[in-house]
Order: structure tokens, then sequence, then C-alpha cells
């Protein structure tokens, strides 16, 4: 670091890098971002003119090697992750990826401990643990509002990809699609499965779930035709916590609504909360609460301290939750704070996410965790 300043290599230049990550930096003056890079070298100087970010290039390995980086901040498709991350932390660098990290949980583990024995800062992309709204709803967990949690009900519910000629990403058009392969469960059920854990505060002990391929031809971005693709475009799982309690989680991108569609529920023996996570009516997301003896939910204001720099409930919500997100790593990373939604979380929700698969495939209860 120079001047005390967090130094700051990007990886990937898309959509979500120019939506998210790149204004979440550039929003807090203790970092600057020193280089952008995107396998398309003429998109990385693009967006390096429109972000006025100093060094453009193509080279992700010539940025992950520069001594003026501190951080690598990964912005790629899924099934680059775990190479470039590896080679950060190789390097000597604190790593933000998006998820998943592998679609392996073993990888993100081996990736996890890396991070640990050479003592860098790892965060995960779980955009909504750094909801204003979720972690607001987290204090008051904390302090006892719900009492013994009962039951989690988490959904992950958006019409993104409800027309089947809006182009698919994310996704292999190699794979064999005479088996159903995992999609909507992992990129999108990440998030709501990380918010379980985070507000039970307790580990699954065992899973078991189901996965359906609804929209079987769609237009895939990666062949720019139509195609047959079998993924789970929509998934439900039971979890059974080490605690006692329950959860029941549903992911889909064909369910109709509103992007980006999570919603969390955590009722207990004291209280419930209800946290909807999105963009409706003008606001980025709104919490509820009510009590035994007050069984109408009431929508609760969320105090100014949860938010941004310069932040409101009426600005998108991929600026304000990962503001949140970029400032709650730099804390870690300069203040040493204790690290959240790092690449240990990250290996927990990539467990759950293995079992849910092998649970439907062998259709049966899995307990977790897997095997090492």
């Amino acid at each position: 670091m120079k001047s005390g300043t967090i130094r700051v290599g990007v990886l990937g230049a898309g959509a979500w890098a120019q939506g998210a990550h790149i204004p979440g930096w550039q929003r807090d003056p203790r970092c600057t971002i020193v280089a952008i890079c995107d396998v398309e070298r003429e998109r990385a100087a693009e967006c390096a003119r429109r972000f006025t970010i100093p060094h453009a290039t193509d080279d992700w390995q010539a940025v992950v090697s520069r001594p003026d980086v501190d951080v690598i901040d990964i912005v790629t498709p899924s099934h680059t992750h775990y190479e470039l991350a590896t080679a950060a932390l190789d390097a000597g660098k604190h790593v933000l990826c998006e998820k998943p990290v592998a679609s392996n949980f073993r990888e993100t583990r081996k990736a996890a401990e890396t991070a640990k024995a050479k003592s860098l800062k790892t965060k995960l992309g779980f955009t909504f643990r750094y909801s204003p709204g979720v972690r607001y709803a987290k204090e008051l967990i904390d302090q006892g509002f719900v009492g013994t949690p009962f039951i989690f009900n988490g959904y992950e519910q958006n019409s993104q990809w409800l027309d089947p000629q809006t182009p698919l990403r994310q996704v292999n058009p190699d794979a064999d699609q005479s088996v159903i392969q995992v999609s909507s469960l992992e990129n999108y059920g990440a998030p709501v499965i990380d918010l379980s854990h985070w507000w039970v505060g307790a580990d699954y002990a065992q899973v078991v779930g189901t996965m359906r391929n609804f929209i079987p031809q769609r237009m895939v971005r990666a062949t720019g035709r139509m195609m047959r693709m079998n993924i789970d475009d929509g998934d439900l799982y039971l979890a059974e916590y080490t605690n006692g309690a329950l959860a029941s989680i549903q992911t889909s991108f064909v369910t109709v609504g509103n992007y980006p569609g999570i919603e969390a529920r955590l009722y207990g023996e004291k209280g419930a909360i209800i946290c909807r996570l999105i963009e409706e009516f003008g606001k980025a997301e709104t919490i509820k609460i009510a009590t035994p003896d007050a069984v109408e939910f009431v929508e609760r204001e969320i105090p100014a301290r949860f938010y941004p720099r310069g932040g409101s409930n009426n600005e998108s919500w991929r600026s304000l939750f990962y503001a949140n997100l970029i400032a709650n790593f730099l804390d870690e990373i300069i203040d040493d704070v204790p690290s959240q939604g790092d690449f240990t979380d990250g290996a927990w929700v990539q467990d759950a996410i293995n079992a849910v698969e092998l649970s439907f495939r062998e259709r049966r209860w899995v307990p977790l965790p897997l095997e090492r």
C-alpha cells in the first residue's frame, strides 16, 4: 500500500463490473483502481476511459503480477474464477471474487486454506449479505429479536429468462444435454444459502432437494442460436440445521418477478423478520417485522448507519449493496476486522450446493458436511 491507499486490479470489464464493482471501489476514498483487464482489449480500454482507470490490458497475468496492486477483483465468467483466484493468492494479493470460486467445494476450501496460510483476505460476491436491510435484520437477530430460530425461508425468484429468446449466459453449451446441469442452484441460490447460514447461525445437518428444467429450448449467448439447454432453471430443497431449525430454499430465474428477486424470512420464538431485496415501487428493498402479540407485519425504516457513503433506499441495488461489500472488505484489509463472506463461507455454501445436487441425483437425504 502506498500512503495507506489500497490499490486494486480488476479482472473483467463487463456489465457487472461496470454496474457494481468499479462504482463500489471508486465510492470509497481508501482505495484506487490502477488497472482493468478484459479478454476483449477494446472493452477494457473503453471501461478505463469511462471510469478514468490509468491502465487497460487483455493480459490478466500482467495485472496479477503488478507490484503496485494489493487486491485483485475477479469479475469474469464462473469457469475462470478458480484459476484466477489461486494465481492472485499465490502472488500475495487479497482477492475479491464473484461466486462461485469453484463448482467443487473442495477447491473452494483449498483456496480458502491458501489465503489463510498467506494471511491474505478474501471476499466472495455474496452481494445480498451487504444490503442495508439484511444487515439491519442481522443486528436485530443478534439482539435477540427472533429469539431461538425455528424456520428460515429463502427465495431467489425473478423472470430474467422466462422468455426463451433472452440470451442465456454462464452455461456450458457443450455439456451432456441428457443430464440436467446445475445452473440456478449455484448461480442464484448461493446468496440465499449464504443468508440461511448467516442468519440462523448454524450449519446444515442434512438436505434433500430437487431440480427442474422448465424451459428446454433457449437462445444461448455463447452460440448465438436456439438450442437444447437441460439446466435447472428452478429448484427447491429442505434443510435441517444442527441446532434443530429448518430451512426451505427456492431458486429460479423463470418465476415472475423483478430482479434480483431475493426474499429472506426468519421465524423464531419471539419474532419474525422478512427482507425483500427486490426493486419495487422506487425502493431497492424493504424489511418487515412481527411479534407474537403484533402478528401483522409492519415495515421498518432502515437506519442510516447501514447505508454506504451517500447511499439511499432509492438507488440501484447494484451500487447500493456492492458499496457496502467493498467498504466491509476494505475494513477487513486495513483494520483487520473479522472476515465475513469470505472463501471459507463460500466453501460452506458450495458444500450445500453439491449436497443438494447429490440429493437430487440419488433421490435421498444427504448428510453434511460432505466427505472431505
